[in-house]
């Protein structure tokens, strides 16, 4: 007798499979004979889709951050999303109360520490040298392993002020202090420039914002991937799209993906703000938009799944196998016209939408309100 068992689940690449959850854990995927037994069975009988849980590597969910801020289950399982991971909100004077609330969270809840001690609690976090306070980075890392899973340096030059690079270079140290946790570099307006930020980032680093349409891009005017930007894509660092407020172009992602440019992971930067009035929404509106871009629905599923477990180094997460962690994501791909905004005021007509019914936390089914509208599940 299995603890949950879903039947008839259409995967990305169109296989049908039956899935068998226990304790928490994948137990079986495959086809399980008729007779067998779960505690809770789902069908979806071949039209509803399933896949290893979502994951957004970038979002704002510390619910008392003065700027940017949400609930970590509105931007999580309440949108189909099984694991979130907030974007350096907070800094070593926050992390332990944020640390605190998200243990009552149904998401999975990861933190990248902000290398300023204050975090966002000002646009210019980084303008002070003397906030980035090393040992203290460190004391918190080894007071909260497993859920500071890396480090934040918002590059652009609102947030540095007069210190140009010099925050990127303290949190290059860090990262070597700190068992080379994955490092995500906001990028945005210079100084400093692409180029600096770029030329010092190494295997497994994250871009954040890759397609953003400032001046600062990872285009040149005429079109072609700046030259730093490719040494750093060979040296292994990792694309993320950070899609947010105002950090996503249609035009520059259509153009980096028809040269090649593919996004290693998807992600919204979600916070209440442009969650209830746009650009963003959820995450999976960010997903559906990479339809009208270029992208198929196995490569934008692997997107939020495979890729990102692999760039946040999060084991147990982001496969559909057995011995994963029994993290779901249950959804429909609804064929309709569709129009989609980027955060540059431009739109996009597509097709196909992503809806969530049901984040599966550790086996637990949790449904979204589409999919409690649906009336999908007998639960």
């Amino acid at each position: 007798m299995y603890d949950l068992i879903i039947r008839h689940a259409r995967l990305a690449d169109d296989r049908l499979v039956d899935v068998a959850v226990q304790d928490g854990k994948i137990a079986v995927v495959g086809q399980l004979a008729a007779q067998t037994q779960g505690t809770r069975q789902l069908d979806l009988g071949g039209r509803y889709r399933l896949s290893a849980g979502w994951i957004d590597a970038h979002v704002h969910c510390y619910p008392s951050s003065p700027i940017y801020h949400d609930e970590p289950d509105s931007v999580g399982t309440c949108c189909g999303v099984t694991t979130v991971v907030d974007a350096g909100s907070t800094g070593t004077d926050d992390v332990d109360s944020f640390y605190a609330l998200t243990r009552s969270a149904k998401t999975n809840v990861f933190a990248f520490l902000n290398i300023s001690r204050i975090g966002l609690l000002r646009q210019n976090e980084l303008a002070e040298m003397a906030d980035i306070d090393k040992q203290g980075v460190q004391r918190a890392i080894e007071q909260h392993r497993g859920f500071i899973i890396g480090i934040k340096a918002r590059m652009s030059s609102s947030v540095v002020g007069q210190n140009g690079i010099k925050p990127l270079v303290r949190a290059k140290e860090i990262q070597q202090e700190n068992n080379q946790l994955p490092l995500m570099v906001h990028i945005g307006n210079n100084p400093p420039d692409l180029d600096e930020i770029a030329d010092l980032l190494t295997r497994g680093d994250i871009i954040t914002h890759c397609y953003n349409g400032k001046p600062n891009r990872i285009l040149t005017p005429a079109g072609t991937l700046r030259e730093s930007i490719q040494r750093a894509l060979k040296r292994g660092v990792l694309l993320d799209v950070g899609h947010g407020t105002a950090s996503f172009s249609f035009e520059v992602a259509r153009q980096a993906i028809a040269l090649g440019i593919l996004p290693h992971t998807i992600s919204s930067d979600i916070y209440c703000r442009n969650r209830l009035s746009g650009p963003v929404h959820s995450l999976a509106t960010v997903m559906s938009k990479f339809f009208t871009v270029g992208l198929t629905l196995p490569q934008v599923i692997d997107c939020v799944t495979v890729n990102a477990a692999s760039a946040l180094q999060l084991t147990g997460k982001g496969q559909l196998q057995p011995g994963f962690d029994a993290d779901l994501t249950i959804f429909d791909l609804r064929q309709a016209p569709q129009v989609f905004a980027d955060a540059e005021g431009q739109s996009a007509k597509g097709e196909q939408l992503l809806v969530p019914l049901a984040a599966v936390v550790a086996g637990e089914v949790l449904l979204t309100d589409e999919g409690k509208a649906a009336h999908v599940f007998d639960l």
